[in-house]
């Protein structure tokens, strides 16, 4: 009996050894690599350079008060359409006080000359009916008095002006409303009501009281980098992406290359700027920011692979045809336009072969 337990043992711990060396021996045996195939396909390649930039309008332009003053009524809101001699605001005038008691004391004057003026024309034209005087002396008297009621009248209205900003005379306000001086949307207004603001002057550029802009007239306006700008050239094609835009492209032409570059970041950078092509009611809000494809050059309907299944040795160009189930042979080919993934096959396969898809992640060296 003892024997017999003995030997089963004996049997079990040569079958577990046996077992332990063939899963190991299996376990050691490197797997056969099974490499992957595509064919040629027929695509189109573009060949573009993207700049980035912002979607801004054409014509922007901020409106400031010919007055100094304080804000007393705003009649629009940002977003709202104007056309041009729209009222924006009211400002109320606070009088300068140098100006304010000059203008007082003109007035002042010239009430006192015409006071003496109508005295000596009324005497003068008593003496001229009793033909004491000539009718010469007697004209000049007669134009000296209207002189001094013609400046009465200016005395008073250079007053009303620097006080109300209002001449009585002509009946309208003159500087104290706002207008807009072209058709479009208001973008922002910057002042509240209470606000006090300065005249555009000679010395100071004056309070912004509204920005205004055509929105149906944008413009992108982006930067290139020095190695692309030599590429591009006005009247080329963009394609705009903006990023707050999903799912819609926008067209523009390109304008203007900017001659002189400007450092950022360590490298030059060259303004461009394009015409948005707008649907009809599509509206898009200033300030939007725009990444742009510049097509550089493009082929339709050509034969392409991917890039990452070419060979290279020196100015050669290869890639591996599949002869026979995973038996491989270098084929030199000829190529055209890449986009950077899929390049154009000029020469070398048909769209009936396969080639290998290489491991490495791009063009790998044929040795």
């Amino acid at each position: 009996m003892k024997k017999i337990i003995r030997i089963t043992l004996l049997i079990l711990i040569l079958a577990v050894f046996v077992i332990t060396i063939v899963y190991l021996y299996k376990k050691s045996q490197v797997k056969p690599v099974v490499y992957q195939t595509e064919k040629p396909f027929i695509t189109n390649i573009v060949k573009k350079t993207v700049a980035t930039g912002s979607v801004i309008p054409r014509k922007e332009i901020e409106i400031k008060p010919q007055v100094s003053g304080i804000v007393e009524e705003i009649f629009v809101l940002a977003g709202k359409k104007v056309k041009q001699g729209d009222i924006i605001a009211r400002v109320r005038i606070i009088p300068d006080l140098i100006n304010l008691n000059n203008a007082e004391a003109r007035l002042d004057r010239a009430k006192i000359a015409f006071d003496d003026a109508k005295l000596n024309a009324d005497r003068q034209e008593k003496l001229f009916s009793q033909g004491v005087i000539s009718a010469v002396e007697n004209q000049q008297t007669q134009v000296s008095f209207k002189n001094a009621r013609q400046e009465v009248d200016a005395a008073e209205a250079n007053l009303e002006l620097i006080r109300e900003g209002v001449n009585k005379k002509s009946g309208k306000t003159t500087n104290t409303l706002i207008r807009s001086t072209i058709d479009g949307m208001i973008l922002d207004i910057p002042v509240k009501v209470g606000n006090s603001v300065i005249e555009t002057n000679t010395f100071n550029a004056g309070t912004t009281i509204a920005t205004i802009a055509d929105v149906g007239d944008m413009i992108f306006q982006g930067k290139v980098d020095e190695t692309e700008v030599g590429k591009i050239k006005p009247g080329m094609d963009l394609m705009l992406t903006i990023g707050a835009i999903e799912n819609d492209t926008f067209h523009a032409e390109l304008k203007y290359i900017s001659p002189k570059g400007v450092l950022e970041n360590g490298a030059v950078q060259f303004e461009i700027k394009a015409d948005v092509r707008l649907k009809d009611n599509q509206f898009i809000r200033a300030g939007y920011s725009a990444n742009a494809d510049i097509v550089l050059d493009h082929r339709n309907q050509v034969m392409a692979v991917k890039e990452a299944m070419l060979l290279f040795k020196g100015d050669s160009t290869y890639v591996e045809v599949e002869t026979a189930p995973q038996k491989f042979e270098k084929r030199l080919i000829k190529t055209g336009l890449s986009d950077g993934i899929n390049i154009q096959v000029v020469s070398g396969i048909t769209d009936k072969d396969n080639v290998k898809v290489q491991q490495m992640n791009t063009g790998a060296q044929a040795k």
